[in-house]
């Protein structure tokens, strides 16, 4: 079993951006010291959500204050960049990080995200497989071309070029849309799984995904699908939840309230506001930290990911920077799965 981070860069009201990224560098450099394989960012826009917008430069940042460690977009939308210039970026991140770089590509959910870059959200699933497959294309082929519904590339050789060959490493995200699913198989490349699945829901997913991909002729394995979930580690299954409960309604509101705006964003309005004015929680903290998380003692927490391991998943994804969560929290969350939990999965 591998161990990775991720974070969404959530930026919670009276935080401080600069802060929250030297507290994220700081976790990523623990993490490797600790023997955590890769640390994942997610790309979001115009929200408190999360602060990576530019999440390329900010692994980039990272890759200059890390030696072994993997880095990784868990995902970047290709649909709102040009694929020429992501293509490019992504290349120079494999460069800085001397092969370091692992690439997670998704749709994206956030119709008003879309409306921000001037972009309909209808074609996104067009968009994202035309860009996917030229963003292949430039890092493989010298003086490609490619004309295609919404962008055409002429002669274009990437400067400089990707360190790994043939490429970086190629992850895609897909959820409940069949027409995502059939392109992630399509492309050879493994799938992605976030939190947006309930654990039952997305190892479902990942089946039907291996069956997919043995039937066209790829046959990969579940154990090269990364497995994202909310993760915390205390000294007790008590202590676990008490310490997570308000960063994880934090990302459960944010989640449901950022899904109203069609445009604009809520980054000028107040959260508590919000919640006064709320009908209903649709999913509450208590589904979420059963169905979506693995929060407890290392007891617990290593026989839930025994679970996972015997499903076949042997790469798991911790998601302990959510929310808001305190940094020293995660600091010590993050020790004691090293001390107490990643023993229990080493050959």
């Amino acid at each position: 079993m591998h161990f990775g981070l991720f974070t969404h860069l959530p930026w919670p009201e009276h935080t401080v951006p600069r802060r929250l990224i030297d507290e994220i560098t700081e976790q990523v450099q623990y993490g490797e010291a600790l023997g955590f394989q890769g640390a994942w960012l997610a790309e979001h826009h115009f929200s408190r959500y999360g602060l990576g917008s530019a999440s390329l430069v900010l692994l980039g940042a990272l890759a200059a204050h890390t030696t072994t460690i993997r880095l990784g977009t868990a995902v970047l939308v290709p649909t709102l960049h040009n694929p020429i210039r992501l293509a490019e970026d992504i290349a120079m991140v494999d460069v800085v990080s001397n092969g370091r770089l692992d690439v997670g590509f998704g749709r994206g959910s956030a119709e008003y995200e879309y409306h921000g870059y001037g972009l309909d959200r209808t074609e996104s699933q067009q968009r994202f497989q035309e860009s996917i497959r030229m963003i292949l294309g430039l890092w493989t082929t010298p003086e490609y071309s490619q004309q295609g519904h919404f962008y055409t590339i002429n002669q274009a050789t990437l400067v400089p070029p990707v360190v790994q060959q043939p490429h970086p490493p190629v992850y895609i995200a897909a959820t409940r849309t069949p027409a995502t699913l059939e392109f992630v198989v399509a492309t050879g490349q493994p799938l992605l799984v976030g939190m947006v699945l309930d654990t039952v829901e997305a190892l479902d997913l990942c089946r039907r995904f291996v069956r997919l991909s043995a039937a066209a002729g790829f046959h990969i394995p579940m154990s090269r699908i990364p497995f994202l979930r909310y993760f915390y580690v205390a000294e007790t299954d008590a202590q676990a939840l008490e310490d997570t409960r308000q960063s994880l309604e934090w990302t459960i509101d944010m989640i449901q309230w950022r899904g109203t705006f069609r445009s604009g964003s809520e980054v000028h309005h107040r959260l508590e506001d919000w919640r006064r004015q709320r009908t209903a929680r649709p999913t509450s903290f208590a589904h979420l930290a059963q169905h979506r998380a693995i929060f407890g003692s290392p007891e617990t927490c290593v026989a839930q990911i025994k679970a996972l391991q015997q499903e076949g998943i042997a790469y798991f994804g911790c998601n302990f920077a959510f929310g808001g969560l305190a940094h020293d929290k995660v600091m010590r969350s993050m020790h004691l799965c090293a001390e107490a939990v990643m023993p229990h999965f080493r050959a």
